[in-house]
């Protein structure tokens, strides 16, 4: 896909993530997070039914909410969340799946379903909680990390790139753009330290870009592992040049989490 058809995208998704992230209310910034991971959620969903698994969207929406409840509201632990989306799950299942057709098919469905729910969900709501108690900043530079880690990878695979990576899953990827990557990676998260974050040290910020960057390398080809089953190139059609919301948010998925429990441990 040619820059021309990727730049317009790109540059409306970026002016509008700035607007929601840095000057939304808490609750507003919380309800557009919960329309990403919904819609990205659908097209992960839409991925394993060409796989004859049949997840129940409705089932899956609601125990992907509850989960997220579970981060906005104090009073409800993650843990009865999940309980909770566990028990009407298993109340929808026992009262719909009543033939021996769909009996077959159960263990896929349930699992899928309850699995989408989590994977998506309970990853990407800790961008609500880096921003409730880090700020918008934060959030930025765990964008620098990634977006710079990201052309650093494709640069350097392009130019260098000789052995493969991740053949089965993402087969342009290789060891060489992976160095190239975390390299980028490091210099943009001293980079975004200098400008954003100067209350942190710069040995901190490069060893932050080094093992996120690391992370966000494992989370995209496992992304496109769902896609590589599902015999699609993406998730969606959704943004022009870009694939789906699920393509957007492959390399943030297990990112975002690392990152947020990253910084509480090992920043000062």
């Amino acid at each position: 896909m040619s820059l021309r058809k990727r730049l317009p995208t790109a540059l409306i998704l970026l002016a509008f993530l700035f607007l929601v992230i840095q000057w939304t209310s808490r609750l507003v910034f919380f309800l557009f997070l919960q329309v990403f991971i919904i819609v990205s959620l659908l097209e992960f969903y839409n991925l394993v039914r060409r796989k004859k698994m049949f997840p129940q969207r409705a089932v899956g929406v609601l125990l992907a909410l509850l989960i997220s409840a579970s981060f906005f509201f104090e009073a409800l632990p993650f843990e009865m969340a999940l309980f909770l989306g566990l028990l009407l799950a298993g109340l929808y299942y026992v009262i719909s799946f009543k033939t021996i057709e769909k009996v077959a098919l159960f263990p896929f469905s349930f699992a899928v379903t309850v699995f989408g729910a989590i994977y998506i969900s309970f990853t990407m709501n800790y961008f609500y909680l880096l921003r409730l108690e880090k700020g918008p900043f934060y959030i930025y530079f765990l964008f620098a990390v990634i977006f710079l880690g990201d052309s650093g990878a494709y640069l350097f695979g392009n130019l260098l790139g000789r052995h493969k990576m991740t053949p089965m899953a993402s087969p342009n990827k290789t060891w060489e753009g992976s160095v190239g990557g975390l390299v980028l990676a490091c210099l943009g998260a001293v980079a975004a330290q200098q400008v954003l974050l100067k209350e942190i040290g710069i040995l901190e910020a490069a060893l932050s870009g080094l093992f996120v960057h690391a992370v966000a390398q494992l989370s995209d080809p496992l992304e496109s592992l769902f896609k590589r089953a599902a015999g699609v190139k993406d998730s969606s059609n959704f943004l022009p040049g870009h694939g789906g919301f699920l393509d957007r948010i492959d390399s943030l998925i297990l990112a975002a989490p690392f990152f947020y429990y990253f910084i509480r441990f090992f920043w000062k």
